[in-house]
């Protein structure tokens, strides 16, 4: 989509959530630690509803999610405990989390509010057993050095893990999670990506945050004049967030000509159903001859637009889908597509005739059980009757590719309210001043240039590299600059390409490997075999033995006198320019186990003696 984003009127601003890396959650003690679903000791289930707030009012994306009344099973380890399963009241909040975030709010020059408040906001849909997220203010107006401007920044409890649709994993439940949130000051798709990728080398640059997929989820707000604010959750890859907002403007303007055109039209809804159940009785279609009921509504004047594109694979009958979706059944049709699905030519015109329609208009059926099928047909006239209006304020979540669906309606001020079981937390001015700012990370890369002779692309490599350091200890102690880099990065990919499981590979066992290179006990040539025997299981000392098995230098003497004189002939032919060769077939022979300086030597000597020989 090529778009005058300024004429648009393109309104952004962005959300980032981000895990942080402390020993323990944040409302308890268990550890942060991700688990396999196989090793769960235990689950029970619950049913969630929503409360009203104190001001009696129920908030509107907890009612949709009410809808259905659904039962969730959760999962427990020995490494959860009776918080997550909203058995025992929350511990006092993790300082640790605090001071990361407070760091965070620091380096964005933020101010601090004087006592923190938790409070509840209502999730109802399974990610938290309680019903509830417990969220805090820790921090308000900032700035970035780019100039995008920071509203607030906030410590949450991160929610459960989803396995499946009703299905929850509770080792996530409850680790910190920062939320970074930005005024809507951006203007471009490119701006926002920026933005984000601006917020998460400034979380990276603390070394405090959880690295990985699911660490980190963006969730983007966007609208353009005459549309609605649009809230697009989960979005976790960087590289995708201008592709989002492109196409979440495309959705946009494709929906404010739809209305343009329904008001042309002179469009209207029949917002009675009709029951065509028996009409399908014989269908090839498995879903209408299963179904139980069948009921239709007729849109006036609107054939076309419900089939209408609106975002690549998506168009405006998928809105109303997603809508229906909500009651539980599996989707909808439209004649806008019909004859496909198994329903055949004869039956769109009975189905027309049974509703009297048009080629000008449009029908829509919805199959499933009669509660399911009654609710979800309400649900495809509420979005029929947005469409005359634009586009609706609502969460969607991001699909493959940067389209988006709906998900939810926006919340209101009903969903947040106070939390009485955790204390208030004062921040002092002495406490935030003590704070640390932490070395950006585009200081860290021009730094390893300037000092370690890096370049950029390896220093920026190293720089957000998870190893960072391990790698900065290892050349304090001694280990030079380009040997470090070999050991916990270029090596490492190597390796990784190859298929090799690297994050098997702690940061100390390189470090024993690297203390031993430094020391002569082997070779450098043999990095890359030992680091293979470390990330297969073994210890330092076994590794080195099966890559780097030691050679005295009498053997190592012994070894090339044979590999000389097995070649000597050819050395006579090549004189001193066979070292070379030979030289390979030496270091292939000893595998890494000695250093090739100490192997050139006694080679040269070796040859030279041959040369001199008659």
């Amino acid at each position: 989509m090529s778009e005058d984003y300024a004429a648009l009127g393109l309104v952004a601003g962005i959300e980032i959530h981000q895990q942080l890396n402390t020993k323990e959650k944040l409302f308890c003690r268990c550890p942060t630690i991700i688990r396999e679903a196989e090793e769960a000791n235990g689950e029970f289930f619950r049913y969630l509803r929503a409360t009203k707030s104190e001001m009696g009012e129920l908030d509107r994306a907890a009612e949709e999610e009410m809808m259905q009344v659904r039962q969730f099973r959760y999962l427990t380890y020995d490494t959860t405990c009776l918080v997550e399963n909203d058995e025992e009241p929350p511990a006092p909040m993790n300082q640790e989390a605090l001071d990361i975030v407070l760091t965070i709010a620091k380096v964005c020059g933020m101010t601090p509010v004087p006592e923190i408040h938790t409070m509840r906001k209502l999730v109802i849909d399974g990610s938290n057993t309680s019903g509830f997220q417990r969220t805090a203010l820790v921090a308000m107006n900032g700035k970035l050095p780019g100039g995008a401007e920071i509203e607030t920044v906030c410590l949450e409890e991160e929610a459960a893990q989803r396995i499946e649709d009703t299905f929850f994993s509770l080792d996530r439940l409850g680790i910190p999670l920062i939320e970074i949130t930005t005024s809507p000051c951006l203007h471009t798709p490119e701006a926002v990506q920026e933005t984000a990728a601006q917020i998460g080398m400034i979380l990276r640059s603390t070394g405090r945050v959880k690295r990985g997929l699911g660490t980190i989820r963006q969730d983007i707000n966007i609208s353009i004049r005459e549309g609605a604010r649009v809230e697009i959750k989960g979005v976790q890859e960087l590289d995708l967030i201008s592709e989002v907002v492109r196409r979440e403007a495309q959705r946009q303007v494709a929906l404010l000509e739809i209305r343009e055109e329904l008001k042309k039209r002179g469009a209207s809804i029949e917002k009675t159903p009709v029951d065509v159940t028996s009409l399908f009785s014989e269908s090839k279609s498995r879903v209408l001859k299963n179904a139980s009921m069948i009921l239709a509504i007729k849109l006036n004047k609107c054939a076309g637009l419900v089939g209408r594109e609106i975002q690549p694979g998506r168009r405006l009958g998928s809105e109303m889908s997603d809508y229906a979706k909500k009651c539980g059944v599996g989707g909808l049709f439209h004649t806008d597509e019909l004859p496909a699905y198994g329903v055949i030519e004869e039956e769109v015109v009975s189905l027309k005739a049974a509703l009297s329609a048009s080629p000008e208009d449009c029908v829509i059926i919805v199959a499933d059980k009669p509660q399911r099928c009654q609710c979800a047909i309400k649900q495809i006239i509420r979005r029929a009757e947005m469409a005359f209006e634009g586009v609706p304020k609502e969460t969607r979540k991001m699909l493959e590719g940067g389209s988006t669906a709906y998900m939810r309606p926006l919340p209101g001020a009903a969903r947040m309210y106070p939390e009485t079981d955790v204390f208030q937390v004062r921040v002092t001015p002495e406490r935030f001043a003590d704070l640390e700012i932490p070395e950006m990370i585009d200081d860290t890369i021009a730094r390893y240039m300037k000092e370690f002779g890096l370049t950029r692309e390896v220093a920026r490599q190293m720089a957000y590299s998870e190893r960072r350091s391990a790698f900065e200890e290892v050349i304090a102690s001694g280990i030079k600059p380009a040997l470090a880099e070999r050991a916990f990065n270029s090596t490492l990919r190597e390796l990784s390409r190859e298929g090799i499981l690297i994050t098997r590979i702690a940061d100390d066992d390189i470090k024993t490997i690297l203390c031993a290179i430094n020391s002569g006990d082997i070779a450098k040539e043999a990095l890359s075999p030992i680091l293979s025997a470390l990330a297969e299981g073994k210890k330092p000392e076994e590794a080195c033995e099966i890559a780097a098995p030691k050679v005295t230098e009498n053997e190592l003497t012994l070894i090339i006198e044979r590999i000389v004189t097995e070649r000597s002939d050819f050395i006579r032919e090549r004189g001193n320019a066979a070292t070379g060769p030979i030289m390979g077939v030496v270091m292939k022979e000893v595998r890494g186990s000695v250093d090739g300086k100490v192997v050139n030597q006694i080679l040269r000597e070796s040859i030279s003696r041959v040369l001199k020989t008659p």
